[in-house]
């Protein structure tokens, strides 16, 4: 059966504001989280990401009070990450309105949190952020990197996508450092990598530019859901040109 293509814009949140960077810094306001919310759900978003961006660097849990306020304004699938590192953190954010919870740094120090949340939550609230950037070591020549970007941990990302498969992830979403915010599309490679190792969904994420880059990354990347952020917070392009492009290229997208 052919897969559904799915548009999930990205709210990355600071402060109270939905910010955008280049490579994970230079960050710059793109407006308030709950107009931009509802703006994102009229114009057909199919599901909607919010990611508290500081949250492990300021060594805090993700701001209940925003996931809150966003998914009181929406009813489409609203995935929160940032700081979340318990159980705990978990049914918080789930009981303040998220759909899916986005775990990284957490997941890469405590492995067995994947399997507790799948046991105790499902798997298909446990979204896996990936964040890595070329490193021609490692077996994929990918690294895997924690901290906002900040921290390589010495561990292939591809290696760690499978064990995140089997310890009961639900979706992976893979962001490489070297594409983010550049607006120079997807990186496939790594995507794909990812992608072609699990069975699971893949989020495509970081550096949609161009209408093609959303094709690319399903088509070449092998991605079910395209996430994005500069080109929606900027108006560069409505969801609806996104997914009427990529329906005129044959692909199966709900309008």
């Amino acid at each position: 059966m052919e897969k559904i293509i799915k548009i999930m814009p990205c709210l990355d949140m600071k402060n109270g504001r939905v910010v955008k960077g280049v490579h994970f810094v230079d960050i710059k306001d793109a407006g308030d989280p709950v107009i931009n919310a509802d703006f994102y759900q009229k114009e057909g978003a199919d599901e909607l990401a919010m990611l508290d961006i500081a949250a492990t660097l300021e060594n805090r849990k993700t701001r209940l009070e925003w996931v809150k306020e966003v998914s009181s304004v929406i009813n489409i699938p609203l995935t929160v990450g940032g700081g979340i590192s318990s159980l705990e953190d978990i049914e918080l954010v789930l009981n303040s309105g998220a759909s899916k919870v986005s775990m990284n740094s957490a997941a890469v120090k405590n492995p067995q949190l994947i399997k507790e949340a799948e046991k105790k939550f499902g798997q298909k609230i446990i979204v896996i952020a990936i964040d890595a950037h070329r490193n021609k070591k490692m077996p994929s020549g990918f690294e895997l990197v924690i901290s906002g970007g900040t921290k390589p941990v010495g561990k292939d990302a591809v290696e760690w996508a499978k064990q995140c498969e089997d310890l009961g992830a639900g979706i992976i979403l893979p962001t490489s450092m070297d594409g983010d915010g550049t607006l120079q599309g997807y990186d496939i490679d790594f995507t794909k990598s990812i992608s072609s190792s699990v069975k699971l969904p893949v989020i495509a994420s970081g550096g949609a530019g161009k209408l093609e880059h959303f094709y690319d990354g399903a088509v070449k990347g092998g991605a079910e859901i395209l996430l994005a952020a500069s080109v929606f917070h900027f108006r560069t392009f409505s969801i609806y040109q996104v997914k009427k492009y990529l329906q005129e290229k044959g692909l199966k997208i709900i309008l």
